[in-house]
């Protein structure tokens, strides 16, 4: 059952023939050999790192140390500025704007609203305007409408601005995933995602001690609010990350100029996505192919599944809410509400670790067990827990249940083989997400209604039982994928000997 699991087909016949520890370069392409060191670093980190070519070594750490970096600061950026907006209105910007009812709440309902609706168009936008220029131009530009969030002075302003940041930040998310899963394998890509993912709840718990540190430092200076000078710092910050993503993306495989890679490593960059089964980015959009997208499950069974699975997380948006109706003071409702996102950051590196090394079986298993262990925390919120401590667990705890990262690297693998499939389903997982966070929270997370939030809790509970469920439905339907191309594989081995352009054309007009 493994060895059927695991196989894939290669998107071009020179690739069918290439194993993993086969190489395509000449002078220093052969692997190293494995002491105790070498295999201690092959289990900690890439399972094949030794039997990668020295070539190859050096490609991974460039694009590691320039492109996964600088992505990974405009990540952190993103979620700086996407938590400001809870952590200033704990901090005086309810006050100070006369926020009432459930205002705060359409801010993030403006939000999402707007971002939903940009998440499909944005991989195809990559396919045909650089990467490195549409990533840089939009950080750019949620840095600036941040920075001008200090000025509001009404909640109405705030929706403009809301609306504003909400465009320019929807991008990132889907383009990031599609480009990182374009260059880099299955053994390695769903730790570099999460290596890359680990930076929004960094960025998250920043902005909770940022905050603090200025509420009791700066509070006051030059005439400004505490939240005020929040927005300021970030802004300044967003400008120069911008220009960084311009010269350190380096685009797809196919089309590449950035200035630290070569021909000779592009040229293998090219290699490493035929042998990992990726199809190449050649720049069109075939219209026949995008709506072949609607025929396969993957629309249907992987967009749904993230968008309730999304949902099931978002218990701890309310952790500030909760914490300022307990009485706690400024500083520990900005503190204690970002210990949630330090949790989050070492289950994040051991999901994806543990995943990355189960490519032979399923990433499945990597997402069940988090979230068959996430009953308990939203169960404790959904049925109001009577001790205090044990809800404050209950929130902390909302972190460990997060394996978004696992299952992109599985979005990844199991698309790998269409190029437009990919790219849509990538953007549709996204845009189911926040579309249900357009309009689901001000049903059932309602600001009147907090800090118990009875209908929001008991909805993220049953959101976690349900994409439980889910992540066998999925397992079962790449299972029989695999099972379909294998034997189509063989059919067409037996016939021809070899993987044909013609065989594998047919494959892929069925999947």
């Amino acid at each position: 059952m493994a060895m059927v699991e695991a196989m894939d087909l290669p998107p071009v016949a020179s690739a069918a023939m290439i194993e993993p520890g086969d190489h395509l370069m000449t002078g220093d392409a052969l692997p190293s050999r494995k002491g105790r060191w070498e295999k201690f670093v092959s289990y900690v980190w890439d399972s094949d790192y030794y039997d990668k070519s020295d070539a190859e070594r050096r490609l991974v750490f460039k694009l590691d140390i320039f492109m996964l970096s600088a992505m990974t600061l405009g990540w952190w950026l993103k979620n700086l500025d996407q938590t400001n907006l809870s952590n200033a209105y704990v901090s005086g910007m309810k006050e100070d704007l006369h926020i009432e009812a459930n205002q705060y709440t359409y801010m993030n309902v403006i939000y999402n609203a707007v971002v939903c609706g940009m998440q499909i168009p944005s991989n195809f936008i990559a396919m045909k305007v650089r990467p490195s220029l549409f990533l840089a131009l939009s950080e750019i530009g949620w840095g600036i409408f941040t920075f001008a969030q200090a000025g509001a002075h009404s909640y109405q302003a705030m929706y403009g601005f809301r609306f504003c940041i909400a465009f320019f930040e929807s991008f990132y998310y889907p383009v990031a995933f599609f480009i990182l899963g374009s260059w880099y394998t299955k053994q390695e890509l769903a730790k570099r995602i999460g290596l890359w993912f680990i930076a929004g709840p960094a960025g998250s718990a920043f902005s909770g001690y940022m905050q603090a540190g200025i509420y009791r430092s700066m509070d006051g200076l030059h005439g400004l609010a505490g939240w005020r000078w929040l927005y300021i710092i970030c802004g300044v910050i967003g400008i120069p990350i911008g220009f960084l993503l311009f010269f350190l993306v380096p685009d797809f495989p196919e089309n590449s100029k950035v200035w630290y890679l070569s021909e000779a490593e592009k040229e293998l960059a090219k290699a490493r996505s035929a042998r990992n089964g990726t199809a190449a980015m050649k720049g069109n959009i075939n219209l026949k192919s995008v709506l072949l997208v609607f025929t396969t499950w993957h629309l249907f069974v992987l967009a749904p599944w993230y968008g309730i699975y999304g949902f099931a997380v978002q218990n701890g948006a309310q952790f500030a809410i909760y914490l300022k109706a307990f009485g706690y003071s400024v500083s520990r409702r900005n503190v204690m509400a970002s210990g949630m996102y330090l949790i989050e950051i070492p289950c994040l590196l051991i999901y994806t670790a543990i995943s990355d090394r189960m490519t032979r079986y399923s990433r499945a298993w990597v997402c069940l067990i988090p979230l068959l262990w996430g009953l308990f925390p939203t169960g404790v919120l959904a049925f109001w827990a009577p001790s205090n401590p044990l809800r404050v667990f209950g929130f902390m705890m909302t972190g460990s249940i997060y394996v978004t990262p696992v299952f992109y690297a599985w979005v990844a693998e199991i698309c790998a083989h269409r190029t437009e499939l990919r790219g849509f389903v990538t953007g549709a997982t996204s845009c189911v997400f926040y579309c249900l966070n357009a309009w689901l929270p001000a049903i059932v997370f309602l600001q009147t209604d907090g800090p118990r939030f009875e209908k929001g809790f008991k909805t993220t509970f049953a959101c976690c039982c349900v994409s439980a469920a889910g992540v066998i439905v999925i397992w079962f339907f790449h299972r029989r994928d695999l099972r379909q191309r294998a034997l189509e594989a063989q059919e067409g081995s037996n016939s021809s000997g070899v993987y044909g352009k013609e065989h594998h054309h047919d494959v892929e007009s069925k999947i």
